[in-house]
């Protein structure tokens, strides 16, 4: 993907200075934090990983000697914020087209990558669950386990059992679900930071 704006120098050297007063131990930060934000895009299945690092850093770039002065705590956590916009920004664009280098690199790769991020959300699913109260945890569960025409008696025999209605009871779990997305996309912000 072709780049349209680069860092200014004076911009990146104010980056740099922000990470750290040293420039070596700046350029080592700068360097992992890269790093990180590629394996977060690509935990979140992002298009394109590398072009979404380097727009992370020119958002900043752009904004640097704004923010820079009245920042209080690791500057890392701003280019996460930066990055989990540009997180949503990615999932609602519909590519039109897709290059045959771009497809065949996705290809070679996916089968690793989506094992890996299928695993990581599995384990995340379970620390999220873990973190619900019980009653939660239990209607999420009994809501989920059967197919078919099973599965709709099955929810209306639930919200009987509940007293309530079956829309009612669609409600409670759209909302604990809600609950265990946003736990969900915050364990795979936390796991891709320590990686």
């Amino acid at each position: 993907m072709a780049r349209d704006s680069a860092i200014p120098p004076e911009s990146f050297d104010e980056i740099l200075s922000w990470f750290n007063t040293d420039r070596d131990t700046a350029a080592s930060i700068y360097l992992q934090l890269r790093s990180d934000l590629e394996k977060l895009f690509t935990l979140r299945r992002c298009h394109d990983p590398r072009g979404l690092v380097d727009q992370t850093f020119d958002r900043v770039a752009r904004k640097v000697s704004e923010v820079k002065p009245d920042y209080d705590g690791d500057p890392k956590l701003y280019f996460y914020g930066v990055a989990r916009n540009l997180i949503k920004e990615d999932s609602k664009k519909i590519k039109s087209y897709a290059s045959l280098e771009e497809i065949e690199a996705l290809s070679a790769s996916e089968p690793e990558i989506k094992e890996e991020t299928d695993e990581l959300r599995k384990d995340c699913l379970h620390e999220c669950l873990q973190e619900l109260t019980g009653a939660k945890r239990e209607l999420i569960r009994n809501y989920y386990v059967k197919e078919k025409q099973a599965k709709i008696d099955h929810r209306a025999e639930l919200a009987r059992r509940l007293g309530t209605s079956v829309n009612t009871l669609r409600v409670r779990v759209f909302r604990i679900r809600h609950e265990l997305e946003e736990c969900i996309e915050q364990c795979l912000d936390r796991k891709a930071q320590r990686k």
